[in-house]
């Protein structure tokens, strides 16, 4: 049987970065959930679309195909073909996705499709649900967070190195508002499964975060993995 692994957290805390590392070290698939939501929502915002249009969002749905590609190891987010990978990563994408996020109607169209791909292979799923409502019967469950400032520290640092003006401020603030949203939501909200693991990061460097991941992953499958 495939291993199921379900990283979650707030925005910022690194989940993608150490899920992605500890994946291709342990020769598994990395699955980027916030990619595919990020997706839904730049397409809507391009349409003109907002959270509050629900049959205008529910419409855009059925137009959408999402598609996952690994080249060289690396996940690409395809939405009816086109890599949306780096248009998906905006500060102005990233303040519209937890709205688009928390609407049922887009849950629904994503969940059947992250759990076929768990279903189908070794997979490290990193979001905000996975595993309380994605795969409630991961073998692995991890809640993977850091203090907002250093989230916010961290989410700084990537945008500069893309290029893109950074005011840490607004950084700190969308970190903020986005964790109220993510935690208030009526619709599978931000939380940390019972049975996870808490793994604060705040202290750690991402080769360290990335260990102690890779660490509790061995712990709780034993002998079935290598890496």
């Amino acid at each position: 049987m495939p291993i199921s692994v379900a990283i979650d957290g707030p925005a910022g805390a690194g989940k993608s970065t150490i899920a992605r590392s500890a994946a291709s070290r342990l020769g598994f698939i990395y699955v980027d959930t916030g990619a595919i939501y990020r997706a839904c929502a730049l397409a809507c915002t391009q349409a003109g679309i907002t959270p509050e249009n629900e049959a205008a969002v529910r419409e855009k749905l059925t137009q959408l195909t999402p598609e996952l590609r690994f080249i060289e190891g690396v996940q690409h987010i395809l939405i009816n073909g086109e890599d949306v990978s780096d248009r998906i990563r905006t500060p102005e994408i990233s303040a519209v996705t937890s709205a688009f996020a928390a609407m049922p109607c887009v849950r629904e169209f994503l969940l059947g499709f992250q759990r076929d791909t768990a279903q189908r292979q070794n997979v490290i799923m990193d979001g905000r649900d996975i595993g309380t409502v994605v795969l409630p019967h991961a073998d692995v469950k991890i809640f993977l967070t850091a203090a907002p400032e250093e989230r916010a520290r961290r989410r700084a640092a990537e945008l500069e190195a893309k290029g893109q003006p950074v005011v840490f401020d607004e950084i700190l603030r969308a970190i903020n508002e986005r964790d109220k949203a993510d935690m208030s939501r009526s619709t599978a909200p931000l939380r940390q499964a019972e049975d996870a693991v808490l793994l604060d990061t705040s202290s750690l460097d991402a080769k360290a975060a990335e260990d102690a991941v890779i660490a509790l992953i061995k712990e709780k499958c034993g002998g079935e993995i290598c890496g």
